[in-house]
């Protein structure tokens, strides 16, 4: 066998071990939509019926007075939105100081930052319950904005080490023309991490959106939830009454945003990979 038939071979290989990696990992979201337009009988019938004989939409219907749908999707909106483009901000200026600005005790302080990522959050949780308590902010939304306000750890050590690539001669010579710091944040550093901040944006906001561990243990009122508490409570409740048809709509709905906002960035993430690609 010749190196280019081997290599057709090998190809076709990887080609179907990815196309069923693909199928496992779509399956389950296509059962989630399939589940959300059957009746109720249908979701334990055997063999599973993936393509419902009739479209039940009544339930996309029934979730909206099922619940505090609506105000779960706005509260988690105020957090997600608020939390990622200040904080993506906040952490891409913290990047550019430590990538590029010369100031003391610079390497510790980052090494300081990056050893904070090693502390369990659950070491954390009850001194900061505390403390947010103290200040009146629990069933409020402020102790799920305010923090992530002040960046991302992770963001800012991606942010880092992208902009460690980018020659040093650029920034000296705005610097020289008279630059000022912020100027040659904006002008010069923002737009050649666009792609990088795009991917970490997605990644950021993908999880404040399914965050639950935080907002169950500051949220009380059913009007101060976020949309994952009142998808946990549709389950609570209709899981029971095996309402899956109802559970799946809500997940649907829950899942929208995400998808949006993949969307809308998967140009600048798919640019991302590839010049990191590249780079490597």
């Amino acid at each position: 066998m010749s190196y280019s038939q081997r290599r057709k071979v090998t190809n076709s290989i990887i080609f179907i071990v990815l196309a069923i990696g693909a199928i496992a990992m779509v399956a389950p979201l296509i059962w989630m939509l399939s589940t959300s337009l059957k009746e109720k009988q249908d979701v334990f019938a055997l063999p599973p019926v993936w393509i419902p004989e009739v479209f039940q939409f009544e339930k996309y219907k029934e979730i909206w007075e099922a619940g505090p749908l609506l105000s779960g999707i706005k509260n988690s909106l105020i957090v997600a939105v608020s939390v990622t483009v200040i904080g993506t901000f906040t952490s891409s200026i913290a990047a550019f100081a430590f990538a590029k600005l010369r100031f003391p005790h610079k390497n510790k302080l980052f090494l300081a930052l990056l050893a904070s990522m090693m502390i369990p959050y659950p070491t954390v949780m009850i001194p900061q319950f505390m403390m947010f308590s103290k200040l009146g902010w629990v069933d409020t939304l402020l102790p799920l904005i305010v923090p992530g306000l002040f960046g991302n750890v992770i963001m800012i050590f991606f942010l880092r080490q992208y902009l460690l690539s980018v020659p040093d001669a650029i920034i000296e010579a705005a610097k020289i023309d008279g630059s000022s710091y912020f100027r040659l944040y904006s002008s010069i550093t923002f737009p050649l991490i666009k792609p990088a901040i795009a991917a970490q944006l997605i990644l950021w906001f993908m999880g404040i959106w399914n965050d639950y561990l935080a907002p169950i243990i500051y949220l009380n009122s059913p009007e101060k939830q976020t949309l994952q508490l009142v998808i946990a409570n549709f389950n609570a409740t209709y899981a029971i009454q095996t309402d899956y048809p109802l559970i799946m709509a809500a997940s649907i709905v829950a899942l929208l945003p995400v998808l949006i906002v993949f969307l809308i960035f998967q140009k600048q993430i798919i640019e991302s990979v590839a010049i990191s690609g590249v780079k490597g």
